[in-house]
């Protein structure tokens, strides 16, 4: 019996007629797929690996761009800092000068006013000083007799009170030392 078991097609390591139908089913299916399903699907990854590159490659000059800005910022604004540094000094230097000069007017100002101030008392000592001369003789006279109690004449004593304010004139008084 078991002859005839396997002769009439129970044998599991002989397939049958489905298995070569299912065979060539899963073919034409493969087929089918291969054809007109794989290209589209590789196209469209094809498409978003090349879209994705270009946003790579985009970003990549960006940062080299954002890179290059930096540094060129970075470079003007040293160039501005040194700018505003010596356009600092330079205000100071012309602000030094300025004062320099009028510190050197206001000295000249000072020197001339001085000078006229000089001038003006030496004009007031010799108008005093001939203002004294022309009164001290009568004035002393007048003291004398006060003090004495006579008269005492102008003519007698001229020539004293001549040689003192002679002598108040030149800076010595009257006696000698």
């Amino acid at each position: 019996m078991s002859g005839e078991v396997l002769a009439a097609g129970d044998n599991f390591l002989l397939p049958n007629g489905t298995f070569f139908a299912e065979l060539i089913i899963f073919g034409i299916v493969l087929l089918v797929i291969w054809r007109f399903v794989l290209p589209p699907v590789q196209k469209a990854l094809k498409d978003r690996h090349d879209m994705l590159q270009k946003q790579l490659d985009g970003n990549h000059q960006a940062a080299e761009k954002f890179e290059a800005a930096k540094a060129k910022y970075a470079e003007e604004l040293a160039e501005a800092r040194a700018e505003s540094a010596r356009i600092r000094d330079e205000a100071r230097v012309e602000g030094q000068a300025i004062i320099d000069e009028y510190r050197g007017q206001a000295q000249s100002e000072i020197s001339a006013v001085l000078q006229r101030g000089e001038d003006e008392l030496a004009t007031q000592r010799e108008r005093v000083l001939a203002e004294l001369r022309s009164s001290i003789p009568q004035l002393s006279t007048t003291l004398a007799s006060r003090v004495v109690g006579q008269d005492v004449t102008a003519a007698t004593h001229q020539e004293t009170v001549q040689e003192f304010l002679a002598g108040l004139g030149s800076g010595k008084s009257g006696k000698e030392e």
